[in-house]
């Protein structure tokens, strides 16, 4: 697309992951169009495209993280590995005949509202679109963080991101390093350790972690939900009510259930852990939920293996073979695997909007990031965002609150076909909402808990996670109140 768009697009998707898929189906069905979704890599996915690290998986149950609208009967697995959700991804895709919609290869850089057209001028690295509105599926996981430790680029050997994986680098009889212990540590570090000739950990903070009991799906549990799709429905409510009930048991405030829950977490530990020195090093010492809980049958097991060593001390530099702690211990490697997450307000920060009177994204969140149900920006007309701020999950599925959002996205594209030019949440709402937010925020496990997280941004405020049940973002948002916005 080196030229500039023949057609006026009523609606620009950025992204193909799980949010711009599920937004683009919809708007098929709903008959709005023209649309198109455009996304900066080769492939669709998302996450599930860029992540391709060895034991990549979901770690929530695959009937539960899917889309309710496109459902699969026959996953091989309660907790689908990253290769199946990405082929359920393109086939949804193909079966609602999105693939002519896509451009891949497409980098969204920008976009400037026109209120003289009532249109939004978007940029892209292969020339400019000119449309109606603008749902923003980019989420916030494609932005690798790295830590700042000196001497990063002095390294001499491999090193790359878990998110960036580099499949031309063998790893067997290598001696690897492992910097992080978050949500993708715990699922490679197992993978790695069976080919490494020595794998190194090194840990900042321990992580809560939980049995996972993952297991392959019977053949005939398959059977039954391709026969019976109210059996599969009533799996997925089972699923969900199971993830819900966990926003009551201290993963979303400090409650007497929050030690029970704790509790849990010791003893999985303490089953799996038979050394005392190491256990304690397992420990975390803050309350479960402040960081993101995570789930793991294996990865207790394989801190016990002769060839993996846990390195607790913190790293005071990377130099040309390895890395040295501040207690003096040098390692020496071949690898360094960087295991440390994502860079998720800086994601929304990076984006370059120009909305009406010239108001920038990055002024009207220079205080900290906050959207009207994580969804839309006063100042930004006909600009929505799916898992917004404040919209992502630590106890259930994204896909449900994804699914949300796309109800509310609709009301609103809707609202645009009956003859208004323009919808802009009032200031007055957002405002309103985003004091129920810090209201809720204010004893949350995520402020209160003793631990410092990815959930926070530099001033310390959760502007990343929604401090509720799925049920209550449900009622709050999943139809546009038009009294909470502007029709122009």
């Amino acid at each position: 697309m080196t030229e500039p768009a023949s057609e006026i697009l009523a609606v620009l998707i950025v992204g193909a992951g799980f949010s711009g898929l599920a937004m683009a189906i919809r708007c098929r069905q709903a008959g709005i169009g023209p649309l198109q979704v455009i996304e900066k890599a080769d492939g669709i996915g998302g996450t599930w495209h860029d992540n391709t690290y060895p034991g990549a998986a979901c770690d929530i149950p695959s009937h539960l993280y899917s889309l309710s609208f496109a459902p699969k009967a026959d996953w091989s697995r309660m907790y689908a590995p990253q290769p199946e959700i990405l082929a359920y991804l393109r086939e949804t895709a193909e079966r609602n005949g999105l693939m002519p919609l896509i451009r891949l290869g497409t980098t969204f850089r920008g976009a400037t509202w026109d209120e003289t057209r009532g249109l939004w001028q978007v940029e892209t690295d292969r020339g400019p679109i000119l449309t109606r509105a603008i749902v923003s599926g980019m989420g916030g996981l494609h932005h690798p963080a790295y830590p700042d430790i000196p001497g990063r680029d002095a390294f001499a050997g491999a090193a790359f991101h878990t998110a960036a994986w580099d499949h031309s680098v063998d790893l067997t009889g290598k001696r690897v390093g492992v910097i992080g212990t978050g949500a993708s540590a715990i699922q490679v570090v197992p993978e790695l350790a069976k080919v490494a000739a020595q794998l190194t950990l090194f840990q900042r903070t321990p992580p809560w972690i939980m049995p996972k009991h993952d297991h392959a799906i019977p053949e005939g549990a398959k059977a039954r939900y391709r026969r019976l799709p109210l059996a599969r429905r009533l799996e997925r409510a089972r699923l969900f009510w199971l993830h819900e009930v966990r926003a009551f048991l201290g993963f979303t405030k400090v409650s007497k259930l929050t030690g029970q829950a704790e509790a849990l977490a010791r003893r999985h530990l303490a089953k799996a852990v038979t050394d005392k020195d190491l256990r304690a090093k397992l420990t975390p010492d803050y309350r479960l939920g402040c960081k993101r809980v995570l789930i793991s049958d294996d990865y207790y097991p394989t801190l016990q293996r002769p060839n993996v060593t846990l390195e607790t001390d913190g790293i005071a530099r990377i130099t040309e073979t390895g890395l040295t702690t501040e207690a003096g211990r040098s390692h020496d490697l071949d690898v360094i695997v960087y295991a440390t997450g994502f860079d998720v307000t800086a994601t929304f920060a990076r984006m370059h909007l120009v909305g009406r009177d010239g108001l920038r994204l990055t002024q009207a969140w220079s205080n900290g990031m906050g959207a009207y149900q994580g969804i839309t920006v006063a100042g930004f007309p006909n600009y929505f965002m799916l898992l917004g701020p404040n919209s992502g999950l630590g106890h259930n599925s994204v896909v449900s609150m994804i699914e949300i959002q796309v109800q509310h996205v609709l009301d609103c594209l809707q609202t645009l076909r009956t003859g208004n030019r323009a919808i802009e949440v009032r200031p007055e709402a957002q405002a309103r909402f985003l004091d129920r937010i810090r209201s809720r925020m204010a004893d949350s496990i995520w402020q209160a808990g003793g631990c410092r997280s990815w959930y926070l941004d530099a001033s310390g405020r959760n502007t990343t996670l929604w401090p509720d049940s799925v049920m209550a973002y449900r009622r709050s948002a999943r139809r546009a109140r038009l009294s909470d916005y502007r029709l122009g």
